[in-house]
């Protein structure tokens, strides 16, 4: 497999290193694995922090900056961040007011973060957390217990960063961020397998003639492969599963991601089957992103994330934000 590294051993360290050159408004720790806003901590403002394994660019560092996330702790490839990272993480943007973990679920990432809690209470520091597990493909897994979360991830980080931002306390924040994560499912399609830098092949092998139905971000298997099949088809069984777990109604943020070998034009094609199939359920598509934002290494296929809105998650969601990943109106 052919890589841009200069060592499969020091990956995350030289990325690391050059998103700090690219983006001067970041603090970056290469050493203690910890990305930060250079303006935090800010007395009186709850902060907000997650992390987890790298290979998933941007999330999580991507998403550091203004109405966003005031940290993030990077692990290795597909690893989750020790419990030493996110203590570090929130030591460095606790303002006083609280930190808000957003935790995705897998089974390491809980784990360890729910041991740095306990360190960062036994230091004072007022910690709470919310789970993300929007994933509808499968209730168990290999890595989780429960679902697994993936894209709404990003819709959390985005709206509890705006939140926060506006000055909420750490229990609005918490109540709002859980709200996201009720409001939101996810699912995904793999078109090829994806290689780890230091693996230096293929995770998993899939037939040019398959696709892996419900795939996890970490190349962790779905509910079944079947046929390749055109982008509607594929948009339908994704969608079905969607709609089947949480009826779409209303107005929705959806995001239709790549995950990080899907070109541009083919995640268009994707989305406009994605926004047919939502106008046939009668609902709408109110807010949107189309790229990669939850990746899995070099991995050919994508996701969908849907969101259903009410007045409120609409407001944060289009509330500014300025991060290296996502930025608007600011």
């Amino acid at each position: 497999m052919k890589k841009l590294i200069n060592d499969a051993g020091s990956v995350v360290a030289d990325a690391l290193t050059g998103l700090a050159a690219a983006h001067p408004a970041l603090r970056v720790d290469v050493e203690a694995r910890v990305v930060w806003r250079a303006d935090a901590p800010r007395v009186g403002k709850v902060a907000l922090v997650s992390g987890g394994g790298s290979g998933h660019e941007p999330l999580h560092a991507g998403f550091v900056g203004y109405g966003m996330l005031d940290a993030a702790c990077p692990g290795e490839i597909f690893t989750s961040p020790v419990p030493d990272q996110v203590v570090a993480a929130t030591e460095r943007v606790d303002g006083g007011a609280g930190v808000l973990h957003v935790i995705k679920n897998y089974t390491g990432d809980v784990m360890n973060f729910e041991l740095a809690a306990e360190l960062c209470a036994e230091q004072g520091m007022a910690v709470a957390s919310v789970l993300v597990d929007d994933d509808v493909a499968v209730q168990d897994s290999l890595y989780t217990a429960g679902r697994r979360g993936t894209g709404a991830t990003l819709f959390v980080e985005k709206i509890a960063g705006a939140v926060t931002e506006a000055g909420a306390p750490l229990a609005e924040a918490t109540r709002v961020a859980g709200a996201v994560v009720a409001r939101s499912r996810s699912f995904g399609i793999a078109l090829t397998s994806c290689a780890v830098p230091a693996a230096g092949k293929p995770t998993f092998d899939l037939p040019e003639t398959e696709v892996e139905l419900g795939i996890g971000i970490h190349g962790e298997p779905g509910r079944t492969r079947a046929p390749l099949a055109s982008a509607r088809d594929l948009v339908a069984v994704a969608m079905d599963a969607v709609h089947g777990d949480l009826p779409l109604a209303g107005d929705l943020l959806v995001m239709v991601n790549g995950m990080g070998g899907t070109p541009l034009i083919e995640l268009y094609v994707a989305f406009a089957e994605v926004e047919a199939y939502i106008r046939g359920k009668g609902a709408r598509v109110a807010r949107s992103l189309v790229g990669n934002y939850v990746t899995s290494l070099d991995m050919q296929g994508f996701s969908v994330t849907v969101c259903r809105l009410d007045d409120e998650l609409t407001e944060l969601w289009d509330a500014p934000v300025q991060t290296p990943s996502l930025r608007w109106g600011r």
